[in-house]
């Protein structure tokens, strides 16, 4: 299926300190790579470049052969429609109740969309992440895992085909982190692309194709899924990495 998203030769560097050096890779269009490290090794930054959320400071992020960077709007927003990330912090919305969170970006990407079937859309990603509280709060009124959930939810509301995940598990309980690992599946199985950010192995190894290790900002290795399954030793290492 060819590349989705391009890193050439990419470096980013912020309070004068360089978290990402010379990173080049090549994202194959639906496959699911995780990216793993120490703490500290640059894997949020890297997956923020590859969303667009950061410019390099040198280098180029590419998706679909375009240079994020100089996209037009119009570009942008084909762009924007098409790839959605969870933050680690969720990052939603604070002056916005959750409904207004939810029904943004249908307005955005679905303008001759009606609130009908916007309403009927936003109740069926609530369905498919579990939440069932009332919408009209805002997300400081959510638990640390609600906030996760409904994250989740903003994500996938506009049925993207590629799908950044930043410890996209963290807070939530085994319950609820089971569903959404179920629903990357389901992702999987519809041939989306997913780069995702881990600490915890048993999602790498369960989900990922393949697993790309980052030190010091830097691409170090790269592994497949089979790899680490027939490779106890490289399991052992691969862990003791995300561990760190």
């Amino acid at each position: 299926m060819g590349n989705i998203i391009e890193l050439n030769n990419v470096s980013f560097a912020a309070l004068n300190q360089v978290i990402v050096r010379n990173f080049t890779h090549q994202f194959e269009e639906g496959k699911t790579t995780a990216l793993v490290g120490p703490s500290g090794s640059g894997k949020s930054t890297v997956l923020k470049l590859c969303a667009g959320l950061l410019i390099p400071v040198s280098g180029e992020v590419s998706f679909r052969g375009k240079n994020i960077a100089v996209m037009n709007r119009h570009e942008n927003l084909t762009f924007r429609k098409e790839a959605a990330m969870v933050f680690q912090d969720s990052a939603l919305w604070a002056n916005q109740s959750l409904y207004e969170c939810l029904d943004l970006p249908l307005r955005i990407h679905y303008p001759k969309m009606n609130s009908h079937d916007r309403e009927h859309r936003i109740q069926s990603v609530l369905r498919e992440v579990g939440y069932k509280r009332d919408l009209s709060i805002r997300p400081s009124q959510l638990s640390m895992g609600e906030q996760k959930l409904i994250a989740f939810a903003r994500a996938t509301i506009c049925w993207p085909k590629l799908l950044f995940l930043d410890e996209w598990t963290e807070s939530l309980d085994d319950s609820a982190a089971h569903r959404l690992i179920n629903l990357v599946k389901l992702h999987k199985k519809a041939n989306n692309t997913v780069i995702l950010v881990s600490h915890d192995f048993r999602i790498v190894k369960n989900i990922a194709d393949y697993v790309l290790m980052i030190l010091g900002g830097q691409f170090f290795l790269k592994f497949s899924s089979q790899q680490i399954r027939e490779d106890e030793e490289l399991s052992q290492y691969v862990e003791r990495g995300i561990a760190s």
